[in-house]
């Protein structure tokens, strides 16, 4: 028996249609991540419109649904650790947090206490096997490839996970749902942070930690001008600095123990070096530096880079060219052709 992670949405949907079209017994359970008073429930992926919408999916599947409550271990693992994350100078990528600890975690628990063998899920990424372990692999469409937020899973978790899409495009998957005359058909994507619901993720931090304003400096130390509080700001940002010098100036650093920002020019931005803690290593863990191609965000296209394992759960990263803008608490995921060797998240950016 299959557990499907339905979150209403077309991708989701489908994954769930395609395992029951292959003849699996297949059940379909909801995550509740939040208090769903005043959310926007035409945007969030996880509102009550989105709960009813996934029930009427597996409705129309003919299949079992239920609604697991799981807010208060996202508050604590996802939430609080984005809020914190921000107010030490990072810049998290909560949906990687939630693939590890909540979809990936307690959901897949929950759906192997129903009994059920496997947790499908609708990303767009592909599970193969290499040596008859199951490993992380790039999906088809280029364009929608989701292995890039789930580097934490290992290869123990993998063994229980299918992704019924990762041979598929998007454009597939609606002409899918179409043909099945699915709701979610012509559903719009969620949006990037399910949590925030109204107004800028900024304007969510400054609700749960109060502004400090500091000082904006140069390289050199040199007061620029003045910060309304760290968690307004992120590596390579422009705007909202108040800052005239008649050349652009960009935030280089930011450094929470001394409350400032620290800005300069775009050639300052480009770094050859960063350190990368947290590491899982999806594919064996290598005893020497190995060639990867190296993403250090969701959009970044990647670039060759050296990886070199170091002791523990942390590796160091020397890239062939200098990369723009390497922003601490990122991920940075690396390839080897398809294949995903592993990842972590940013801890510095060095020249």
């Amino acid at each position: 028996m299959v557990a499907v992670a339905m979150s209403g949405g077309v991708d989701s949907s489908v994954a769930a249609a395609l395992l029951v079209r292959r003849g699996f017994r297949v059940i379909g359970l909801t995550m509740k991540l939040f208090c769903y008073a005043g959310a926007d429930r035409a945007k969030s992926c996880c509102s009550l419109d989105a709960i009813d919408a996934a029930r009427q999916a597996a409705d129309r599947l003919d299949i079992p649904h239920y609604v697991v409550d799981c807010q208060r271990e996202f508050s604590r693992q996802v939430v609080d650790r984005f809020v914190a994350e921000y107010a030490a100078g990072r810049t998290p990528n909560p949906c990687v947090a939630c693939n590890a600890a909540i979809k990936f975690g307690l959901l897949l628990d929950k759906a192997r206490a129903l009994g059920c063998d496997c947790l499908a899920t609708g990303h767009y990424a592909r599970i193969v096997k290499r040596r008859g372990v199951a490993v992380l692999a790039r999906g088809l469409d280029g364009k929608k490839d989701q292995s890039y937020f789930l580097w934490p899973l290992s290869r123990g978790t993998l063994a229980h996970v299918l992704f019924p899409l990762g041979g598929l495009t998007k454009p597939q998957v609606r002409e899918q749902a179409r043909r099945s005359g699915m709701v979610s058909a012509g559903r719009p994507e969620s949006q990037e942070i399910c949590f925030v619901q109204h107004g800028s993720y900024t304007d969510f931090l400054a609700e749960r930690v109060k502004p400090d304003p500091g000082d904006i400096v140069d390289v050199a130390g040199k007061v620029m001008g003045r910060h309304q509080g760290i968690i307004r700001y992120t590596v390579g940002q422009r705007e909202g600095l108040g800052i005239a010098l008649g050349r652009p100036q960009y935030v280089l650093r930011i450094d929470a123990q001394r409350n400032r920002i620290i800005v300069g020019d775009d050639q300052l931005l480009r770094s050859t070096e960063c350190m990368v803690s947290e590491v899982n290593w999806i594919l064996p863990k290598p005893q020497r530096a190995v060639k990867a191609v190296v993403k250090i965000r969701h959009q970044h296209q990647g670039a060759q880079a050296a990886v070199r394992p170091l002791s523990g759960d942390r590796a160091a990263i020397t890239f062939d060219e200098p990369q723009r803008a390497i922003t601490p608490g990122q991920s940075a995921v690396f390839y080897k052709g398809n294949l995903i060797l592993g990842g972590g998240v940013i801890e510095t950016n060095d020249k």
